[in-house]
């Protein structure tokens, strides 16, 4: 299938997703969220893959919100009575649902990022699980610089994945994190002189964990996030209930035999979801 903002392909049971609109800087229109939110429920339905790549062409990851959108190009945002204010929270909240599939999504989705990572970047590569990055690229809330407040989950996941006192600082002035901070502060994995290099690395990355037992990916995905969000005992607790839904003693057993044998493991990938909205039933 064709897409306006993105290449999307599958090899080897690895999705990768490129942003593809590098004259304009990548930025995102209404057409991104659409698209986006099209691939990732297409992904967390079908189950055929088993970790995503996202990447990037052109000078910059991504310049974030395009601004023209705003100004004549398809959102209003009316401001000028609390009926219309309102209804920016539910605008909002469509934005959200695309980098919310994200973080949701059932297997572990890698950012491979060069140049600006700007804006609306930022919400989106904090909803990822593993972050990389070649030398020259940078991080920037760039909400406080156009005169407003960040809103599409930087505020809200960024405290959690580096020291809170760097959220402040980005977030009131505007400045650019680059590559080498980001990684001493603990937001990226690591950083790479090029990107060739850097994509090579996510590959090599995505193909180590495609062939590890899927369910059981997932199920380290759910507990991790799981845990950002409650106690230890809560944490715990959800543990057990999670194991005793995907334990496969058969995949221990596999694990142990291809290692004695010399050879890959072979695993059973997760299953489809059919959507409840459209099942096929006709009413009697």
């Amino acid at each position: 299938m064709t897409y306006q903002c993105f290449d999307f392909s599958i090899s080897n049971k690895i999705a990768h997703l490129r942003l593809n609109r590098p004259a304009t800087l990548n930025t995102m229109q209404p057409v991104f969220f659409r698209e986006l939110t099209e691939i990732l429920q297409n992904l967390q339905n079908q189950a055929n893959a088993r970790v995503l790549i996202i990447s990037s062409t052109g000078k910059h990851f991504t310049a974030g919100m395009a601004l023209d959108v705003f100004a004549g190009g398809g959102i209003t945002l009316d401001d000028a009575s609390a009926v219309g204010r309102a209804n920016i929270a539910l605008a909002l909240k469509d934005m959200h649902h695309a980098f919310n599939l994200i973080e949701s999504l059932r297997m572990p989705v890698i950012t491979a990022i060069h140049g600006g990572c700007i804006g609306g970047g930022v919400d989106m590569i904090c909803a990822s699980d593993i972050r990389l990055a070649s030398s020259d690229a940078f991080f920037c809330i760039q909400e406080i610089n156009i005169g407003m407040t960040a809103d599409l989950g930087t505020l809200q996941r960024l405290p959690k994945l580096i020291p809170e006192g760097i959220v402040h600082e980005m977030a009131y002035t505007g400045r650019r994190l680059p590559a080498q901070r980001a990684l001493a502060v603990g937001l990226l994995n690591e950083v790479f002189d090029t990107q060739e290099a850097m994509l090579a690395a996510a590959l090599q990355m995505a193909t180590e964990i495609a062939e590890k037992p899927p369910v059981a990916i997932w199920g380290s995905k759910q507990a991790i996030h799981y845990a950002r969000d409650h106690s230890t005992h809560d944490a715990l607790q959800q543990m057990g209930w999670l194991q005793s839904g995907i334990w496969q003693s058969s995949n221990l057993m596999e694990a142990f035999m291809a290692k004695q044998q010399g050879r890959t493991t072979e695993y059973a990938d997760l299953a489809p979801v059919s959507s409840f909205s459209e099942a096929d039933y006709r009413l009697k």
